[in-house]
């Protein structure tokens, strides 16, 4: 088992930055693939960014590239997710999740383990 808490969240300017962490306790950090997805009212719950175990590879949903930055510090069994640039239509909540079924990135169904989610509330 793996139990991921995520911190960081809040309420931000559009424009403004965020920085959420995702700490990890459990099994080895360092073999599971990372990701963050985020759901919005009334809304699928989709994938925002993952990083691979040795994070020498990270994925972007377009929605988020070039303005969020995954990575991950084994050391510390965390993984963040930097914000910067944010628009309102990147209110949401946003989890953590790990798998470690292989080199698979950005399908929901195929994480195991999930946060609780922290609120990411962007005003125009």
């Amino acid at each position: 088992q793996v139990q991921l808490v995520e911190s960081g969240g809040g309420l931000v300017q559009a424009g403004g930055s965020l920085r959420l962490s995702c700490a990890a306790s459990g099994r080895t950090f360092s073999n599971y693939v990372m990701g963050w997805f985020r759901q919005a009212p009334g809304k699928e719950r989709e994938f925002v960014a993952a990083v691979n175990w040795s994070a020498g590879s990270t994925y972007y949903a377009d929605s988020v590239k070039g303005r969020f930055t995954i990575a991950r510090d084994n050391a510390k069994n965390t993984a963040y997710l930097q914000m910067n640039t944010l628009k309102p239509e990147d209110t949401a909540v946003y989890y953590c999740a790990a798998h470690n079924r292989g080199p698979y990135y950005r399908s929901k169904s195929t994480y195991d383990y999930w946060g609780q989610g922290t609120q990411v509330t962007v005003s125009s």
